[in-house]
């Protein structure tokens, strides 16, 4: 179904029981953000909050809540879009079966943006920031921010549309030094499209003109987060998604939405940063306050019976899950096509999507050679770091399976597959002094930290236990080891204090081990936790846990560890210390009075009322 405004698509929930009400008025300031997020965690419906205080504006949530849902949204243009991919990256298939392809040359025509002259409805009022709906979602965020922005730039060297830039990058609309109403923040990371706009910008010493597009049809928002190659259009991509061609125009210079409910225009100034956040972020702490650049208000729009739609996001699984799900789901092997050798790849959600990556590749390099050693998934995983937002990666682990019977999506499964053949003396390489995701703090500096590959082929040389040790029941100074997957063991180690200490706690391990390290060859990894309970309680719990907290040069240690000619490995157990640290962000968490607020809204009767 073409959907041509966010309220059609709204509509079209509440007819199929997507969609229900909240009448009551609520606070934008916490109480928002809390109900969506109980909301959301019960896999309950989208929200469209009547009576938002403080603003004339209704707001719309968890539109994208689950991957059904999303998949019901674009129900009618899915499969076609998935066709043009296929296209794309074999033409030929489109001979090979020309029926099946028949309607993927209609929807390409909807793929090119259409120059609309008709300004309204978008340009029916000009407003305010502060006539916003200014969402806090968590209690230490710095402000309000925008959630679901479609953030627009051209390309000083070659303007126009084609080559424009469509991208979500948070914008914090209040709070630290911005002058309400006439700045704005915008927040962008590494390997992302606005960053060569701004730097061509920048050498020319000119401004750089954004345009944040909020709401609009559904379509738009998933092209925002698409991860298209370079020089591809994300408006193509909405165009053929929606059914419906991208409308703009310009006013005063700047590209114009003509579909969206909101437009905020402006400039980003060369060198002008400008502290942003902290923000509750995806990783499930606040990214905290830095130097970004700052956005000078131009004109602000809203046409009429806008609709302001937010998310919430924090420790995954959130709704931007989603969009990664029907990402994945529509690039299919997109990726692998453009990695010689990978068969699979995954970015895992529960930890933060960047800190953990799975990958299965092929071994094709030495047939001749009896031995069953990593090869040719070492040079795979060069380009998988080497490669557009993959680099962004920490810990990645790699493995072939000559059966094509694994897969990376069942994680436990893969990562035992691993632990059981990895031999930690020869298959652990790390990359020192390195950029890792702008989110993470678990690093030596902003953008700093290091990551290591983990690369595993070959038979079995370990069965990992499936209880834990008695050796490591009985440590001093350690509590609690709980089993958390085969072969995997979670400790409750003292508090994290600096890296004398650190050094003096591993000693203490390896001491107690060292003697009795070939006895647990059925124990692939230790972790250590602040809370062994929790780490071990949920695999979610200790994907988060370990490859959130931890920097893969300082924190992966191992008893029987050597150096030899400059590769490090471990004879006995690898150990991971995931404690938080001192430097580390703090994780996110609703107020206990914010949920005591919101309590009589969920003990009402009723779809959404019925959720505790």
């Amino acid at each position: 179904m073409s959907y041509a405004t966010l309220e059609t698509c709204l509509l079209d929930l509440e007819k199929n029981g997507h969609l229900v009400r909240v009448k009551e008025m609520v606070d934008p300031h916490l109480e928002m953000a809390a109900i969506h997020l109980r909301v959301h965690a019960a896999g309950g419906p989208a929200l469209l909050f009547e009576h938002v205080k403080g603003t004339p504006f209704r707001a719309a949530s968890n539109i994208f809540g689950t991957v059904e849902r999303s998949k019901f949204i674009f129900r009618d243009t899915f499969q076609l879009v998935q066709q043009l991919i296929e296209l794309k990256d074999n033409p030929a298939k489109a001979l090979q079966s020309p029926f099946k392809y028949l309607y993927t040359g209609w929807a390409a025509l909807k793929a090119f943006p259409l120059k609309n002259p008709i300004l309204k409805p978008v340009l029916a009022n000009q407003i305010q920031i502060s006539d916003l709906p200014l969402i806090q979602h968590w209690p230490n965020d710095g402000g309000a921010f925008v959630t679901l922005p479609q953030v627009y730039t051209e390309d000083v060297e070659q303007p126009g549309i084609m080559h424009a830039n469509l991208g979500m990058y948070r914008i914090q609309l209040t709070g630290n030094d911005y002058v309400l109403n006439k700045e704005i923040g915008l927040h962008y990371q590494l390997h992302r499209g606005i960053g060569i706009h701004q730097t061509k910008a920048n050498a020319k010493g000119v401004p750089l003109k954004v345009s944040c597009f909020v709401g609009g049809p559904p379509a738009h928002s998933l092209a925002a987060v698409m991860p298209l190659p370079e020089g591809i259009s994300e408006m193509t991509f909405a165009g053929a998604l929606g059914a419906r061609r991208f409308r703009y125009t310009y006013v005063d210079g700047f590209a114009i939405s003509t579909d969206a409910d909101f437009v905020i225009t402006g400039e980003v100034m060369p060198g002008g940063n400008k502290p942003e956040g902290p923000f509750g972020d995806h990783l499930g702490y606040y990214s905290l306050k830095h130097p970004f650049p700052v956005m000078k208000v131009h004109k602000v729009f809203a046409k009429k019976n806008a609709i302001w739609p937010f998310t919430v996001v924090g420790r995954p699984p959130q709704e931007d899950t989603s969009f990664g799900a029907l990402i994945h789901e529509l690039t299919g092997n997109a990726v692998t096509k453009e990695i010689p050798g990978v068969r699979e790849i995954h970015a895992v959600d529960a930890a933060g999507v960047h800190p953990l990556l799975l990958a299965i590749g092929s071994e094709r390099y030495t047939p001749f050679n009896p031995a069953r050693e990593p090869v040719e998934i070492l040079t795979i995983a060069n380009h998988i770091l080497g490669t557009g937002q993959l680099s962004l990666a920490k810990f990645l682990f790699i493995t072939a399976d000559d059966t094509k019977q694994l897969t990376t999506s069942n994680v436990p499964e893969f990562m035992q597959f691993v632990l059981e053949r990895i031999d930690f003396t020869r298959d652990v390489h790390f990359y020192t002094n390195t950029s890792i995701d702008t989110l993470d703090y678990s690093g030596a500096g902003f953008n700093k930290g290091s990551k290591v590959v983990f690369a595993a082929y070959g038979n079995p040389i370990r069965r990992l236990c499936t209880e834990v040790p008695v050796q490591l029941k009985e440590l001093h100074s350690f509590e609690n080891a709980q089993l958390v997957i085969p072969g995997v063991i979670a400790i409750t180690a003292q508090p994290y204090t600096d890296t004398d200490a650190a050094k003096q706690t591993l000693e203490i391990l390896e001491t107690q081990l060292k003697e009795r390290w070939n006895t647990l060859s059925d124990v692939a990894c230790i972790v250590l936790c602040d809370s062994s309970a929790f780490t071990a309680a949920t695999l979610n719990n200790f994907l988060w846990v370990t490859f959130t907290r931890s920097n893969p040069s300082h924190d992966i240690h191992g008893i029987g560890a050597f150096i030899e000619n400059k590769h490090w490995g471990c004879k006995g157990p690898l150990v991971i210390d995931a404690r938080i640290k001192p430097h580390h962000a703090p994780p996110v968490e609703v107020l206990p009075e914010t949920n005591k607020k919101i309590d009589p809204l969920f003990a009402k009767s009723g779809s959404l009322y019925g959720i505790v």
